[in-house]
């Protein structure tokens, strides 16, 4: 049997949920599927399901192996459709990850906006702030909001979100309104987003950067949540302004020392392996996700 065969035989008895049902669906016999699964993982090395007379399980290899799997026989199958008809409709399964927030806000209504042009892509989508390794998850991109480090990654640039110190009017009542960095010392607090430095990087009145580390009242790993509680008063944030633009407009938060900030952009890039073989599909969808976010007004949040 061939490797794609191989391929083929375990994605097959993954996604039938056991040999018994992949057999069926392959018309063939169980012990012939138990068979190839066995030599398949006598020539990996390694044990790709755990198989009991209940159940079967995937192993951490066998999880990497099975994404891999359907990633490679989508490509394939992209490959072969397209030199069959240039004019074929995208199909297949494109893979990615994104921080929540914003994918939640202004990803998702993009995305269904691109299914409804391209209907047979099936999106597998992991919403997440941390930041997973693409290959060893079989991601096929990452949508990032940051400042790139990592040269193992190429990155398109789809858009910038602009950082604000945001505060509700009842705060501002309470404890004044800041009007230089050194204000912010006296009575301020602040809502903390965890996955990021508690010191904010300000300018003084002289013009330099200083840390400013004001006293934290409440840590989140989600910037809406945090949003929400600054319109409740309960302090202030530095928040990127596609979550804090919708309250900003309405005026339930008021934005202070736009011009202290020593980083006040930030971008956000579709990301993917150097090594990765880019599928015209994935490659599609980066064109129109650029394109997409090009045309949006400030931060406008679509009906979802």
């Amino acid at each position: 049997m061939s490797q794609l065969e191989e391929m083929q035989c375990f994605v097959r008895v993954v996604e039938a949920g056991s040999i018994t049902k992949a057999a069926e669906q392959m018309n063939t016999v169980k012990s012939a599927i138990s068979k190839r699964l066995t030599d398949l993982e006598r020539r990996l090395g390694v044990s790709l399901l755990k198989r009991t007379t209940r159940k079967q399980t995937l192993t951490d290899a066998g999880r990497s192996y099975y994404q891999h799997c359907v990633r490679i026989l989508d490509d394939i199958y992209e490959v072969e459709h397209a030199l069959g008809n240039e004019q074929t409709s995208l199909s297949g399964r494109i893979r990615l990850s994104a921080p929540i927030s914003f994918g939640l806000m202004h990803l998702s209504p993009a995305l269904r906006e691109f299914n409804l042009i391209h209907p047979e892509i099936i999106f597998d989508i992991d919403f997440s702030d941390r930041h997973q390794d693409l290959v060893a998850e079989g991601l096929d991109l990452a949508i990032r909001i940051s400042n790139l480090t990592d040269s193992s990654l190429i990155a398109r640039k789809l858009a910038s979100t602009r950082l604000q110190i945001c505060g509700s009017p009842d705060y501002f009542a309470r404890n004044g309104l800041p009007e230089k960095t050194e204000d912010l010392l006296y009575g301020h607090v602040k809502l903390h987003y965890s996955h990021v430095s508690s010191s904010w990087s300000l300018l003084d009145y002289q013009g330099q950067a200083i840390s400013v580390n004001l006293p934290t009242v409440l840590s989140s790993n989600n910037g809406e949540y945090l949003r929400d509680v600054c319109i409740t008063g309960k302090g202030l944030i530095l928040t990127p302004d596609f979550i804090s633009y919708p309250a900003i407009k309405s005026g339930k938060l008021i934005t202070v020392l736009d011009n202290a900030l020593v980083q006040k952009d930030v971008g956000i890039y579709a990301i993917y392996p150097q090594t990765r073989f880019l599928s015209h599909r994935v490659r599609i969808l980066i064109d129109f996700l650029r394109d997409y976010f090009a045309k949006l007004k400030n931060w406008e949040c679509p009906a979802r």
